[in-house]
């Protein structure tokens, strides 16, 4: 149990740390276009993305695939931009049934990518772990916890801006999307492999 509730506590750490804000930013892009009502929409994206996540750690503790850390950082920051865009994009039209597939399996690809991102480190993790899937299983309940915390708290500043503010829920979701553009394209370019 010691080791689950280790594995829970890295889980959470991975996500809440605000020196590697990147999977921060992800959620904010993720679920900056939706509100409260869409409790369900929210909660099938994260629970796809957590899915896909502890998909490519597995595969990687496994050493089924792998891949290069370099094009790895490269990529996350465009799951960002990528998100953020087609949410913008989505958010300025009409949502539609077809709309919100696609988002699901985009958001399951770049869970992949974001799981990889990770793997090195949790691969020196579980070296000396001879049980591995434990481990797995409670890294995946620490982030799923911390994604909710950080959904909620986007919901709610989303909520109290809008309100305090008095804007319109389509000026809201440009603003914000452009910020988080803003702050990920420095990471791009940071991180470009070539």
């Amino acid at each position: 149990m010691d080791i689950f509730w280790f594995y829970i506590k890295l889980g959470l750490g991975h996500v809440l740390d605000l020196s590697a804000y990147d999977h921060i930013l992800f959620l904010m892009a993720l679920v900056i276009p939706f509100t409260f009502r869409m409790w369900k929409q929210i909660l099938t994206l994260v629970t796809v993305f957590t899915i896909a996540h502890c998909l490519s750690l597995a595969l990687s503790v496994y050493k089924i695939v792998e891949v290069e850390a370099a094009w790895i950082e490269f990529l996350i920051p465009v799951t960002i931009v990528a998100t953020a865009l087609f949410n913008l994009r989505d958010s300025l039209k009409k949502r539609n049934k077809l709309s919100f597939q696609l988002q699901i399996i985009a958001t399951g690809f770049f869970g992949l990518i974001h799981g990889f991102g990770f793997s090195n480190y949790f691969n020196m993790l579980m070296a000396g772990e001879e049980e591995k899937f434990s481990p797995l299983l409670g890294f995946a309940t620490g982030i799923e916890i911390s994604q909710l915390i950080v959904i909620l708290m986007v919901l709610i500043v989303a909520a109290l801006l809008e309100i305090g503010l008095k804007l319109p829920r389509k000026y809201f979701v440009i603003g914000t999307t452009a910020i988080v553009i803003l702050i990920t394209i420095p990471m791009i370019l940071d991180t470009w492999p070539g």
